[in-house]
């Protein structure tokens, strides 16, 4: 298990960097004033040859490789939840790497997100049980013997 959270972890920061660079790059491209197909082709363009979209694409492709790891060994209802730790980083990265303005109330929403992850690292590691423990009826305990 601390193997795959240690891969989660890498996938999820390398996200975080990939998000930051594909910031910067696009913001070095510049707004689009009307979506018309020259203006897309020209985000296109400037985009397939930008330093900074490509190494973000580059670190994206690699967490979608951890990703598909992951998804290859464990169950996908205790991984996909967990990507969501992917906001967090990504949430310190834009106010820190970027210095980007974050309110108390995205924080707050940072710390639910943190608060469910945990929930679902710790339901898996809870024992498992093989069903209800409710008792057995005597006339059916009976019927056993």
């Amino acid at each position: 298990m601390s193997k795959l959270l240690f891969i989660l972890l890498l996938g999820l920061i390398l996200e975080a960097v990939g998000v930051v660079f594909l910031s910067k790059g696009l913001k070095q491209i510049g707004d689009v004033p009307k979506v018309t197909v020259s203006e897309v082709v020209r985000v296109v363009k400037q985009g397939a040859t930008n330093q900074n979209v490509l190494l973000g694409v580059l670190f994206e492709a690699v967490f979608f490789g951890c990703l598909l790891y992951l998804l290859s060994q464990a169950a996908v209802s205790l991984v996909w939840p967990l990507t969501a730790l992917g906001f967090v980083i990504t949430t310190f990265a834009a106010r820190f790497i970027l210095r980007e303005e974050v309110s108390a109330l995205r924080w707050f929403g940072v710390v639910l997100i943190v608060i469910g992850a945990g929930l679902i690292t710790w339901s898996e590691n809870k024992p498992k049980t093989d069903g209800p423990s409710a008792p057995v009826p005597a006339s059916i305990a009976g019927e056993a013997k």
